[in-house]
């Protein structure tokens, strides 16, 4: 059986979505015969300013991505912060640069999950995925929501929590707030759930089913 693969793709600032993305990672290659890499999206921002926000230095363990090689993923999971309830403008710029596999419509039909930073409730826990999916949608995509399927951690109630039914995220507060236990939890069994999804799928095409 062929390998599945699993691309996380994700802009972090402070750190917060890196975490995440580890995490993501590490659930999608516990799938039996699924490959999940970590890629980032270029920066946008200047040195200087990057410094004047102490945004700490990229991780230099992961590679950058270009647009062209989403094509040899079979699914995917997106990840950035949220700017007033939309993704990063960083992420933005990324996906603006796939407009080439958007006119042939090279993503089409492979699945995709979505998980986020914000710093606070209102900061678009659930926006930030909703304004997302348009994304996913031009390029064809099949959004892959969780659900509930998470179990009780979707009900917690005795601590804050980030995330819902459309995918993991967390809380950055002023920066200082880390991902909580109950936080990574979801973001590990989200890359388990987008990573058995993207193998069914690629093992039985939607050319074969429609």
């Amino acid at each position: 059986m062929a390998t599945t693969k699993v691309f996380i793709v994700y802009y972090s600032l402070h750190g917060h979505v890196e975490t995440m993305a580890r995490e993501v990672q590490r659930g999608a290659n516990a799938v039996q015969g699924v490959e999940a890499t970590l890629w980032q999206v270029p920066e946008t921002l200047p040195n200087l300013i990057l410094q004047k926000m102490k945004a700490p230095p990229k991780a230099n363990d992961i590679a950058e991505i270009r647009p062209e090689q989403l094509m040899e993923a079979d699914g995917f999971v997106f990840g950035f912060p949220s700017r007033f309830g939309v993704m990063a403008a960083q992420f933005k710029a990324f996906f603006d640069a796939t407009h080439e596999l958007w006119a042939s419509q090279a993503l089409a039909g492979k699945p995709a999950g979505i998980f986020w930073s914000t710093g606070f409730p209102g900061g678009g826990q659930e926006l930030t995925a909703l304004t997302a999916v348009t994304q996913l949608a031009h390029h064809g995509m099949l959004y892959v929501p969780l659900g509930y399927t998470f179990g009780s951690g979707m009900f917690e109630m005795n601590e804050v929590k980030g995330g819902s039914s459309y995918g993991a995220g967390t809380y950055a507060a002023d920066g200082s707030r880390q991902p909580t236990e109950l936080e990574l939890e979801q973001a590990l069994y989200q890359g388990k759930y987008v990573a058995e999804i993207a193998k069914k799928l690629k093992n039985q095409p939607l050319s074969a089913v429609v």
